[in-house]
């Protein structure tokens, strides 16, 4: 008998793409988000490397297209898992990874290729807000989701609507984005609220579901670079969403033996663009204050996102290559 013929079909190819979930994307958001930080500290940081963001920017781009393709022959070939997954209630909230990674995108492209960057954006704009909309109708009108299913990952859909105005101020009138702006930090204090109490009055979550934690930074970082560009000043409230992004961060820096005796999972990458977020929140607070402090701090948090990032490229494609992706959980 042949190899082939031997094989388990859980093996075989076709089988791997079948199984290729969609929080595949958050890969793009990490290394989007690396390459906004990049470009970011060579502005606002002396040694930074002018050309580096822009390089990762590229790399991401490429990653998405490839993810793209992928997925797409999945919901050709295996449309059913696509349904599968869309009714689960955890796996749902990463969808919308695939409109955030528009939105990076744009981000990663707004000074060097404006016209692109703005037809990213349109893209992945309304994208965003139909997923916004089909998900939390799945939350109000949910059959069988319980406490349970609740993690930070619940934040994706809805909050990341903050990213819209990071660049959707340089394409048309502020009031679209404050709509954007709104629907994200509004519904941010909502599921805050109840993933706290997740987190504070049942199980820990799944060591699977574990780096997730991580998302809880993202809101109020990303919030705090939107609220800027939107008001072009560090004021009150800006003050408010960077310093508890800072507070998240160092409440999970404190759980850093916890994260490091974690295996890898592809929720591994949850790590990247909340860590992306606050470093370039910190760059951002470096750049309009001056202050000698934050830039120390944003050199500190560049180097963590970097290794991190680095790491988990490094054990991504280790498993890719052992097979240990994109098989039946």
């Amino acid at each position: 008998m042949s190899a082939s013929m031997s094989e388990p079909l859980a093996l075989r190819p076709a089988s791997r793409l079948q199984h290729l979930p969609v929080s595949f994307f958050s890969v793009v958001m990490g290394l989007a988000g690396l390459a906004i930080a990049w470009s970011r500290a060579a502005s606002v940081l002396p040694w930074a490397p002018a050309g580096l963001g822009a390089a990762i920017g590229w790399l991401a781009a490429g990653v998405f297209a490839l993810l793209v393709l992928l997925y797409a022959a999945k919901a050709v070939l295996y449309a059913d898992e696509v349904r599968a997954e869309f009714r689960h209630p955890v796996r749902l909230n990463f969808f919308p990874a695939v409109s955030i990674s528009l939105l990076l995108l744009s981000i990663v492209f707004l000074r060097s290729a404006p016209d692109a960057a703005r037809l990213l954006w349109l893209i992945g704009t309304p994208l965003h807000l139909g997923f916004t909309l089909v998900v939390m109708n799945r939350w109000i009108h949910h059959t069988g989701i319980e406490v349970a299913h609740v993690n930070p990952a619940w934040f994706i859909p809805v909050v990341g609507n903050v990213l819209v105005p990071v660049a959707g101020v340089a394409f048309y009138p502020a009031d679209l984005s404050w709509f954007f702006f709104a629907i994200g930090i509004v519904f941010w204090i909502v599921l805050m609220t109840i993933v706290m109490y997740r987190l504070f009055f049942h199980a820990p979550l799944p060591e699977r579901l574990t780096p997730t934690l991580f998302i809880l930074v993202a809101p109020p970082a990303v919030g705090f670079v939107a609220y800027v560009n939107l008001v072009d000043t560090v004021d009150a409230f800006a003050h408010v969403l960077w310093s508890t992004a800072l507070f998240l961060t160092l409440l999970l820096a404190t759980n850093a033996l916890r994260f490091l005796r974690l295996r890898f999972f592809l929720s591994s990458w949850a790590y990247s663009f909340p860590l992306a977020a606050m470093t370039i929140a910190t760059l951002a607070m470096a750049h309009r204050s001056g202050g000698a402090t934050y830039a120390v701090l944003a050199t500190a948090l560049l180097a963590v996102l970097s290794a991190v990032l680095a790491a988990l490229a490094a054990r991504t494609l280790l498993a890719v290559a052992r097979g240990e992706i994109c098989q039946p959980e």
